[in-house]
């Protein structure tokens, strides 16, 4: 095998992570119309929002596109019409402060930028993300954040 052959003592997840002998990573990809492949993110990232699939790293770009961004991070937030929409948790550059007024203009870009559907309902500023040692942003602590106490009924 070119990465490995299964999970020790693991069989349940042999079944969910392998099939006929192709190993599934979990991660999303498009191809464009001249074949060049783009990463999307995550399958355990998707946001599912109203029948619609979102990939945060689409919104991520969208948002650090926009000058007062500097870095971002969208997550699934639970919404009791739509199951899940989309939350930004924003750092801005030096100069801006954050405002209503700012939100829907960070709205408008990725509406703008990616398609209606796709923006981020809530946004989030913050001075700081949370990251692993290497640097990558803890997505799954922020959506866990935003599931814990959720009330589904």
């Amino acid at each position: 095998p070119a990465i490995f052959d299964g999970y020790w003592n693991a069989p349940d997840l042999d079944k969910e992570a392998f099939a006929g002998g192709w190993y599934r990573t979990g991660d999303l990809a498009r191809q464009d119309e001249d074949g060049y492949l783009f990463f999307e993110g995550r399958a355990d990232d998707v946001i599912l929002s109203s029948g619609y699939r979102i990939g945060p790293f689409e919104v991520e770009d969208a948002l650090v596109s926009h000058p007062a961004v500097v870095e971002a991070a969208a997550v699934a937030a639970p919404h009791r019409e739509r199951g899940e929409i989309v939350k930004a948790f924003v750092v801005l550059a030096s100069g801006y402060t954050p405002s209503e007024e700012l939100i829907t203009e960070l709205q408008n870009h990725v509406k703008n930028v990616t398609a209606p559907y796709k923006y981020p309902r809530q946004i989030e500023f913050s001075t700081e993300l949370p990251k692993t040692a290497s640097g990558k942003i803890k997505r799954a602590l922020l959506k866990r954040r935003e599931w814990e106490g959720w009330d589904r009924q």
